[in-house]
């Protein structure tokens, strides 16, 4: 649970870098939220408008953890705009220890990483 909330903590955080499994439970937060207002603006009527209010307001953040993904694989957050490469490297393991964009999230200096 703590890695589907890690992405809300950091909303509008575009610099460092997120593990897989940050991006992916962040995602797999996203998806079942989603698809679980969806279920209740169906039953209850509203058209969407929960749903849809809710995939505005995750907006930000989902940019934000693409981007410091994107930064993982020592590319730029403008990566994220390519749909098949972004998700190749969005399942591509990160660059080990420090690159460009910050210290290495996985590595023995993950402590002074906030």
């Amino acid at each position: 649970m703590e890695w589907m909330l890690m992405g809300w903590k950091k909303y509008a955080d575009f610099s460092g870098r997120a593990r897989r499994k940050e991006f992916w439970m962040f995602f797999l937060g996203y998806l079942i939220a989603y698809l679980g207002l969806a279920l209740v603006d169906r039953f209850v009527g509203t058209n969407g408008i929960l749903a849809g209010l809710f995939g505005l307001a995750a907006l930000v953040p989902s940019i934000a953890v693409a981007c410091r993904r994107m930064h993982d694989v020592d590319k730029s957050g403008w990566f994220q705009l390519i749909p098949i490469y972004s998700l190749i490297l969005e399942c591509t393991e990160g660059t080990s220890g420090p690159n460009q964009y910050g210290p290495d999230p996985k590595g023995s200096d993950a402590a002074t990483f906030s």
